[in-house]
């Protein structure tokens, strides 16, 4: 991670200023609860709009729309995978899902993200497997670039902010 920073930050992630913001989407990126409701309220009708025009998003991967009335130039939806036990595929939708973000980011150039706790919320992933995907994606990927970048994970609660950063801070002693 020579140019890049992972940062952690508990609040609302749709105050952020930077290049995009990533929301926690469901399948038919029409809006919905918790990250998903947030940004599409902050966002405006404008994107509802352009999302009806994706016509959706599997489960791993990530569709780019305009930040509207947000203070960031994309938002970059993708739908995590629904927690049901751990031998379903979920770490790997999971990945997928960071890796499908970052490789919309690099073809737009972005170099500032936030991201939010993917699939920590309703679908009920355990926070430090997820940790330990999202700070090992972003490290893998951060690995590749020649160039700056600024990752910051917002955290819903203090207790998910303490568990990301217990994750990253073991990932910087290996």
């Amino acid at each position: 991670m020579r140019n890049c920073t992972i940062e952690t930050v508990t609040g609302d992630i749709v105050n952020f200023k930077g290049d995009a913001i990533v929301n926690a989407a469901n399948n038919s990126l029409l809006g919905g609860g918790g990250v998903d409701g947030a940004i599409h309220s902050g966002a405006g009708p404008q994107l509802l709009e352009e999302c009806r025009q994706h016509g959706g998003c599997p489960t791993g991967e990530a569709r780019v729309t305009l930040g509207y009335n947000l203070e960031v130039k994309y938002i970059i939806h993708t739908v995590g995978p629904v927690w049901v036990g751990g031998d379903s595929g979920e770490q790997n939708l999971l990945a997928s899902c960071y890796f499908s973000c970052l490789k919309a980011a690099k073809e737009l150039k972005i170099t500032r993200i936030a991201f939010p706790a993917i699939s920590c919320g309703v679908y009920g992933y355990p926070p430090k497997p997820a940790a330990k995907v999202a700070v090992e994606s972003l490290k893998t990927y951060s690995a590749t670039l020649n160039l700056y970048c600024k990752f910051t994970i917002f955290c819903f609660n203090r207790s998910m902010s303490i568990t990301y950063n217990e994750i990253l801070n073991l990932s910087h002693e290996r």
